[in-house]
């Protein structure tokens, strides 16, 4: 009696929301707190190395505030929106499996059902964009890196000298033209790849990065639960015995 009931309870487990969950939580809170972290340190290395004015990066230090705020609600809705749709994936589960066949489904149900369908469809193309928005400063900051690379090796015997090898933040549109110093060359660019501030910004932005790309997984996959789940709830609203969202 024990085993079968075991069985009847784990046969009702949504297992594609279950997994679509723990992916979306691990995403989310990857991309949240690294992004959050690795914007502070992008700040820090700018203030020291690349604008002196701080006239010049005010409005760059203030978009990167409003962008940790809305970390902060991104992490708080993910949280609340992966439990809800967790919570209708057992639901809907338990409708196939007839768990609790004594219910029947309501019109209120089938529309709540279809809601998160359209609004987990706008969330993956939204997360989309973010994903390849954070791809932006891992970029930057591989093309800092190479460069360092390169003085590291450079011959001795090289016609080209360090200091013609340099980074221009001002290229990227991040800080004005009349930015000084703007860039950084030869010695000054190795100091600064050689702080451990760079290497752990560098690093904070692709984990990030790859918790954005998880985060666009767990929604795909959350389109194809919800698309189901709402399809189930039609398909049981035609019987006699069916089970309420």
């Amino acid at each position: 009696g024990c085993f079968e009931c075991c069985i009847k309870c784990l046969g009702g487990v949504p297992y594609a929301s279950l997994v679509a969950t723990i992916l979306c939580f691990s995403g989310v809170a990857l991309f949240c707190g690294c992004g959050h972290v690795a914007l502070t340190g992008t700040v820090n290395i700018l203030e020291q190395h690349f604008s002196s004015n701080p006239n010049d990066h005010a409005l760059l230090t203030e978009v990167i505030q409003l962008m940790q705020y809305v970390i902060y609600g991104i992490a708080s809705f993910f949280f609340l929106y992966g439990i809800i749709l967790l919570a209708e994936g057992f639901y809907t589960t338990s409708a196939v499996k007839e768990m609790h066949s004594e219910f029947k489904t309501t019109a209120c149900g089938r529309c709540i059902s279809g809601m998160f369908v359209f609004l987990t469809y706008i969330l993956g193309v939204a997360w989309l964009g973010v994903f390849g928005f954070s791809a932006v400063p891992v970029f930057m900051f591989y093309n800092m890196w190479s460069s360092c690379e390169v003085l590291k090796g450079l011959p001795v015997n090289l016609t080209t000298s360090a200091e013609q090898i340099c980074v221009d933040i001002r290229q990227y549109g991040i800080i004005p033209w009349s930015a000084l110093p703007g860039k950084a060359c030869g010695s000054a660019l190795e100091n600064i790849c050689s702080t451990n501030e760079f290497y752990m910004s560098y690093h904070l932005f692709i984990v990030a990065c790859a918790g954005a790309g998880a985060t666009v997984i767990a929604l795909l996959i959350y389109m194809m639960a919800t698309t189901y789940n709402y399809a189930v709830l039609k398909f049981k609203s035609r019987e006699d015995c069916c089970t309420k969202f």
